[in-house]
């Protein structure tokens, strides 16, 4: 089931962090998938007027990060991402990019995530990989909270 109204809040929370600045935008949230889009503008372009790289990574790792918190206990645990890697398959220019989160492994410790990332014609223009491990934490979570969701 998706929560139509928890893709707005993620949004407010994130406006004013790196994912906010570079324009993502999470478009649904469910318990096993997080979808979304990035502009490919100015802030997200390497100087040869292409989609950056890193701007996939980065937008990759927001995905999977949002994904695998939905399976943590929020009062004493938060995930983090230990590996990434990205296989980039075609460029792009301007307009959008859409991304999505699915699983490999929800593990008690590590999870696993696959992010595919397309143009707006809906062909391939990254296929990456996330490692999160799950940690113990009391502080990361504090203001990003279940009830915020």
């Amino acid at each position: 089931m998706v929560n139509k109204d928890k893709p707005r809040k993620i949004n407010e929370f994130n406006a004013k962090t790196m994912v906010g600045h570079i324009g993502i935008e999470i478009m649904e949230a469910g318990k096993d998938f997080v979808s979304g889009r990035m502009p490919v503008d100015d802030r997200t372009k390497q100087p040869y007027g292409l989609l950056h790289g890193g701007a996939s990574v980065a937008f990759a790792e927001s995905l999977g990060s949002l994904a695998g918190s939905f399976h943590i206990d929020w009062e004493k645990e938060a995930v983090v991402g230990i590996e990434i890697n990205a296989n980039h398959l075609k460029s792009v220019h301007s307009g959008w990019v859409y991304g999505r989160a699915t699983p490999v492994k929800i593990g008690k410790r590590i999870q696993v995530w696959n992010i595919n990332i397309t143009n707006e014609d809906k062909e391939a223009v990254c296929i990456s990989r996330l490692t999160l491990a799950v940690v113990k934490s009391k502080n990361y979570n504090k203001s990003f909270t279940k009830e915020y969701l």
